[in-house]
């Protein structure tokens, strides 16, 4: 099944949102159940284990992973104290929003390597 699974895939499965990977188990591997509840993590992990993949990457893998969710974690921070703000703070809820925009940049750019 690895074999015709992987010629059908377009991109490799790192590479996929975590929309994409729900619709690839629910299309193509029908031993995953809950697909729909899972993070990309889970989702990445439950489909390597089926297929008998195994991590080659290691800890630099990890270490993108941490700072992504320190960025998002800060980020939600962030998005707390702009929706604290009142509507009169708007140079202040406009510099939380830039903020938020460059976190957010980052993130998407860690996450392609």
């Amino acid at each position: 099944m690895s074999d015709d699974l992987k010629l059908e895939l377009k991109k490799p499965l790192d590479k996929m949102t975590a929309k994409e990977l729900r619709q690839l188990v629910i299309e193509k591997i029908p031993q995953i159940t809950g697909a729909s509840g899972m993070d990309k993590e889970t989702l990445l992990s439950s489909i390597k284990n089926v297929l008998g993949i195994t991590d080659e990457e290691g800890s630099s893998s990890k270490a993108y992973k941490e700072q992504i969710s320190s960025l998002k974690r800060k980020i939600k921070e962030l998005q707390a104290q702009k929706l604290e703000l009142p509507k009169s703070e708007k140079n202040m809820r406009q510099t939380l929003r830039k903020k938020i925009h460059t976190l957010k940049k980052r993130t998407r750019r860690l996450s392609a390597h």
